[in-house]
């Protein structure tokens, strides 16, 4: 049987005021299955050209923070059902680490369908 997901890419916006952005993680939630997830894999070199200057090592904490909120003790969000932490970590934000839209689809393995996230959206092919 397949359960409705609902996914948004984690991206990187070294530059906020020029738009341009490289794809970090993806974070995902399959509330049939109490599944939430994010992963992050950053490309320190396609960052950079981006912005010679960018703050690699704030960044990979900023990201490392979207893996810590999936976790049952997620500091501030411990307390957040899982639904609810997918919400507070895919709101809008203007800020350098921010995710794109949320979409949905179905699978039978959230954590397969992850991985196949991170594989087309992410990772340099």
């Amino acid at each position: 049987m397949r359960d409705v997901y609902e996914y948004a890419v984690i991206r990187v916006v070294p530059r906020v005021e020029r738009g341009e952005l490289i794809n970090a993680g993806v974070v995902l939630y399959c509330q049939p299955r109490s599944y939430l997830c994010a992963r992050v894999e950053l490309d320190e070199t396609r960052l950079q050209a981006l912005d010679a200057h960018a703050d690699v090592d704030g960044v990979r904490h900023a990201l490392g923070a979207y893996q810590r909120s999936c976790t049952a003790d997620a500091g501030p969000l411990t307390g957040e059902p899982l639904g609810g932490r997918f919400r507070w970590l895919t709101a809008p934000r203007s800020t350098i680490v921010q995710t794109g839209p949320v979409h949905a689809g179905l699978t039978t393995d959230p954590e397969a369908e992850l991985e196949r996230l991170m594989s087309c959206l992410v990772r340099s092919l």
